[in-house]
């Protein structure tokens, strides 16, 4: 008689806490919503996430708010995420560099970043271009590599910093051609153009945007783009592929991400306002400006099974190029 009246109990209570969820879900957003940008205001990644965040605030009828949180590789923000609750009015917007490259890069990470946050949506991809300071005297991608081969320890590569997928795709090109440069990092990618363009280093594979203005001004020459297939900022630039590197593609991604633990009836209501926003037409015609093309996977599932070949991909990379963890 008591164990039936517990279980009765127990019954009550879970029928009222899917009760609660269910009316959560259904009254949600209600309040303004904060989308975490792991890194510095003004960058790519920050850049993006506005211009997306922006109609998305409006398919939710409700504010959302970018909160940028840098450092670490874009770890401390995806870090603040995790540590978010779970209701959904926390949001991340992230990237390779903290779903797919951190793993592999420091041994001390405070989230795992497949179990502890759930992947929402794909909402796009960009492309990176090489660049070269005019005085190498290279004109393709081909000359650069058999320049690279006799002149290596002449030449030097930038990058924003170690661990940095503009980093890890020079170390990509060099172990897929046997070409050889000495790294300078750097704290993001301004300070490396101002010296490629003194001539104080030679080569960089940076966003296409970030260098387009110095490749229109003839100070900077670009070889080849990162993509699949030609990207339309640079039109007459061929891919790696078409240059010769047949297995050389890489792109960055831009993903949204929630705290594990959310209401998928509120995740469903994120995913449908994000992919409405990246599918409006004034939305698609600025991330085209920026690089940004629609992104490859069409679901959710689709967009695991990347990260997860990403992440495989990025780690070979590290361990290959003796690329130090932290």
């Amino acid at each position: 008689m008591q164990q039936s009246f517990i279980n009765k109990i127990g019954m009550a209570l879970a029928f009222s806490l899917c009760l609660c969820q269910a009316a959560n879900a259904q009254d949600w957003p209600d309040r303004t919503i904060r989308l975490i940008v792991p890194f510095p205001t003004g960058g790519a990644t920050d850049i993006v996430a506005r211009v997306i965040a922006n109609q998305a605030a409006v398919e939710l009828g409700q504010s959302i708010i970018v909160d940028n949180k840098t450092g670490a590789g874009g770890t401390i923000g995806a870090a603040e995420a995790v540590r978010s609750k779970p209701d959904g009015y926390t949001l991340l917007l992230s990237t390779n560099s903290t779903q797919a490259i951190a793993p592999h890069l420091y041994t001390n990470l405070s989230y795992q970043p497949n179990e502890d946050l759930t992947p929402i949506a794909h909402l796009g991809d960009a492309a990176s271009v090489l660049l070269v300071n005019p005085n190498v005297p290279v004109n393709s991608l081909q000359e650069l590599v058999e320049y690279a081969k006799e002149n290596g320890d002449e030449l030097n590569y930038a990058s924003s910093g170690t661990g940095t997928i503009v980093h890890l795709n020079t170390e990509l090109f060099m172990h897929q051609t046997g070409a050889t440069m000495s790294h300078v990092p750097y704290r993001g990618t301004g300070q490396a153009i101002a010296d490629m363009i003194s001539g104080n280093v030679h080569v960089l594979i940076d966003a296409i945007p970030s260098g387009l203005p110095y490749i229109r001004s003839g100070q900077l020459k670009a070889l080849a783009t990162t993509g699949q297939h030609r990207n339309g900022l640079t039109p007459n630039l061929p891919t790696f592929i078409e240059a010769g590197l047949p297995e050389y593609e890489s792109l960055a991604w831009f993903g949204l991400y929630a705290p594990k633990g959310v209401n998928p009836d509120i995740l469903n209501k994120v995913y449908d306002a994000f992919q409405k926003s990246i599918q409006n037409p004034e939305v698609r015609k600025q991330l085209e400006a920026l690089g940004v093309e629609p992104p490859r996977s069409t679901n959710t599932q689709e967009f695991i099974e990347l990260v997860e070949h990403d992440s495989a991909r990025w780690k070979d990379v590290i361990v290959q190029a003796n690329v130090p963890t932290q």
